[in-house]
């Protein structure tokens, strides 16, 4: 059976416990909430201290993108010191607190879905900050290039090429985004190992990089496919959310805006169960490769 034959099974096998979808939402939303609250406030901080008409924020002509550019650009270069500031203290402590949060909240999700497993908050925690850093190297990548992409396209003196920018821009980031999801499974497989076989943090790293050519490619294949799901949510609450825009004078602001949360909740409740049905597929998969062997 293919992996993704397998994985319409799980699907529905999460579906039918939505307690597994709830408490992964819960920890996420744990993290989220509170780091949206402190990013609006400090968002509102740095709007006080320059406000969008000072800076040309709410002057940008739209329906001209050659200038646009140049007048989003003059005005990202006005809001980037403060930003800078806000991020050098933000990321650290944010990124300490996903680890922290994703640890206790992934091993409780795994003792649900594999009752056997012993409780390692600690090396749960460790693996989610490999993780972290892995999605950090991709994403730094990812900015290199497009700055790469701007640098050769918008030159200072000469007309942009928005064209070959938008062009290069959607290329390289489906390119990154595909490149994570090639890349991504073996931090993600990385917990389950150390928790099913009980080892250790770096020995479960080691194992997650050779755990077996018939193994690699149903994980490898689940992972692609759960990236291509992620795009299709993208695109579905895009959708949802452009949908009203023709009888937006009738419904008025309050209910786009309605609408637009509605979009927004449907992506972020959706992407967590998909993710409880990639690590239901992992334990799977798991199981018939790996099961009947001997713990490391």
């Amino acid at each position: 059976m293919r992996g993704t034959q397998a994985l319409v099974d799980q699907m529905g096998w999460v579906f039918r416990r939505p307690v597994l979808v709830a408490m992964e939402i819960g920890w996420r939303w744990l993290f989220g909430v509170p780091f949206l609250v402190v990013c609006l406030r400090q968002a509102r901080i740095v709007l006080a201290a320059l406000p969008a008409e000072s800076t040309g924020l709410t002057s940008i002509d739209f329906q001209n993108p050659w200038v646009a550019a140049v007048q989003v650009s003059n005005t990202w270069a006005r809001y980037l010191p403060h930003v800078a500031a806000i991020l050098y203290w933000l990321a650290p402590v944010a990124s300490v607190a996903w680890v922290l949060i994703s640890g206790m909240g992934r091993s409780l999700m795994l003792r649900r879905l594999e009752g056997g497993v012993r409780w390692r908050p600690l090396a749960m925690i460790a693996m989610q900050g490999a993780w972290l850093v892995m999605f950090a190297l991709i994403f730094w990548g990812w900015l290199r290039a497009l700055e790469w992409v701007a640098a050769t396209h918008i030159v200072a003196g000469s007309e942009p090429d928005l064209v070959g920018f938008s062009m290069w821009t959607i290329f390289l980031s489906l390119g990154f985004f595909t490149l994570w999801a090639l890349v991504s499974w073996p931090v993600m497989v990385a917990p389950l190992l150390m928790l099913l076989e009980d080892m250790s943090p770096g020995a479960a790293l080691a194992r997650s990089m050779k755990p077996g050519k018939a193994f690699a490619a149903k994980l490898m294949e689940i992972d692609l496919v759960m990236g291509i799901v992620k795009l299709a949510l993208i695109v579905l609450a895009m959708v949802l959310s452009a949908a009203p825009l023709p009888f937006s004078d009738q419904l008025g602001p309050e209910a786009m805006h309605a609408v637009w949360a509605g979009a927004v909740l449907f992506f972020l409740v959706a992407n967590d169960y998909f993710h409880v049905v990639r690590l239901k597929s992992f334990i799977e998969f798991w199981r018939t490769f790996r099961g009947n062997e001997p713990a490391r």
